[in-house]
């Protein structure tokens, strides 16, 4: 066999193993995309405004966003904190995973660019087969996911002014899908401690900063809790 269908073998091997996975995040990300597709042709753009975003850009939650910074006078102090604070959890997500996309090569590039909450539970928690190239298992999940979010905001864009309906509860489906992914890590794992953890950790930062303020100091405080117990938990094969 040669070095060419070595190589694609690997890639078709990877591409096999990662969609699977990635399922669950086709049916929550066309859902969501075509809601941000509608609500930006509801405001006045043409589907190539979601398309490009969702091309470029790749964040949900600041897409949406974004929608009422196009809409209203310039702002670019105003933009440049709102995108911190919406997307100040990757930064947890990157530490966690700069071991794997160093040891994934010049596909690492790609993977911290895609590097959002879908992709990173995938990523983090997969187990993925020994015959399987980890580094290109990441790159077709995460490529993966972001055509879906690409088709689904495009479609969106294109279909919004022929579709009449009240879309509110629509973004219940991402927390849905969360749970999902929730609920397959607990049932793989037999000591719930990282779980429990961050549970634990967030309801208490919910009820000490609010709902509008606990996430980012929830994160802060898993990250903490997790790092102190880390060597228990890789002891007790408990760690991801």
């Amino acid at each position: 066999m040669t070095a060419a269908e070595n190589r694609a073998q690997t890639l078709r091997k990877a591409l096999r193993c990662a969609f699977p996975y990635t399922i669950p995040i086709l049916a929550g990300y066309l859902f969501m995309g075509i809601t941000h597709g509608i609500i930006m042709n509801v405001s006045g753009f043409s589907f190539v405004y979601p398309m490009i975003m969702s091309l470029t850009v790749f964040g949900g939650a600041m897409q949406f966003a974004a929608v009422s910074l196009l809409t209203r006078a310039f702002d670019p102090l105003s933009a440049l904190v709102l995108t911190v604070m919406i997307n100040a959890r990757y930064l947890f997500y990157g530490v966690s995973m700069l071991e794997r996309y160093r040891a994934a090569g010049p596909k690492g590039v790609y993977l911290v660019y895609g590097t959002v909450d879908e992709t990173f539970s995938i990523n983090y928690t997969a187990a993925v087969p020994e015959d399987v190239d980890r580094g290109w298992f990441m790159f077709f999940v995460t490529l993966l996911d972001h055509l879906y979010w690409i088709a689904g905001c495009t479609l969106g864009g294109i279909f919004g002014s022929l579709i009449s309906f009240n879309t509110e509860g629509l973004d219940f489906v991402m927390t849905a899908m969360f749970l999902v992914i929730f609920l397959e890590q607990w049932c793989k794992e037999k000591n719930h401690t990282c779980e429990l953890t961050g549970l634990l950790l967030s309801l208490l930062c919910r009820v000490v900063f609010g709902a509008e303020r606990f996430l980012l100091p929830a994160m802060l405080a898993i990250l903490a809790a997790l790092t102190l117990l880390r060597r228990p938990l890789e002891a007790g094969g408990d760690a991801p």
